[in-house]
């Protein structure tokens, strides 16, 4: 994991539609899940929590390599509880997710990384439950979701 690495990703994350693009340090049935996220400011992650069939086993970390991201925490009613900026050169850098807790992402910077790391082995049609509530990816709707969201570390 070297600058070239990040910035490749930071690169490909740009010109991606979705504005993020992930790197697999680890090979799809693993226990483990370790990669590294790249997202530019307009990605939208749809919220979502993780749940495993073994309990306790649906966390989640991440550490922020470069750049900062916004991790919001929300109810099961898509409420934000609480909103905290991962800054890789601020005072927190990094949070573990307990199972069970919804949550969703913004990049606050442009070429941001994070390393993350969960149990696996992936399993793409059960990793996330998504809030209903929220709308799918790739719409206008979100769009402006995302913008709200990263709105709310802006500076008043």
């Amino acid at each position: 994991m070297d600058q070239a690495l990040l910035d490749q990703l930071s690169g490909q994350a740009s010109a991606s539609p979705r504005r993020r693009r992930s790197h697999n340090l680890h090979h799809l049935p693993d226990l483990v899940q370790r990669f590294l996220n790249a997202l530019q400011p307009g990605t939208y992650v749809r919220p979502h929590r993780h749940l495993r069939e073994q309990p306790g086993s649906g966390f989640e970390c991440f550490l922020v390599l470069q750049g900062a991201i916004g991790l919001l925490l929300l109810d099961q009613h898509g409420q934000v509880t609480q909103t905290l900026r991962l800054d890789a050169g601020g005072p927190l850098q990094g949070i573990e997710l307990a199972e069970g807790q919804f949550h969703t992402l913004v990049a606050l910077s442009a070429d941001a990384v994070m390393f993350e790391l969960k149990q696996g082995p992936y399993q793409p049609s059960r990793d996330k439950d998504f809030l209903p509530q929220f709308p799918a990816e790739g719409t206008r709707e979100a769009e402006l979701q995302e913008q709200q969201w990263r709105a709310l570390f802006q500076p008043h």
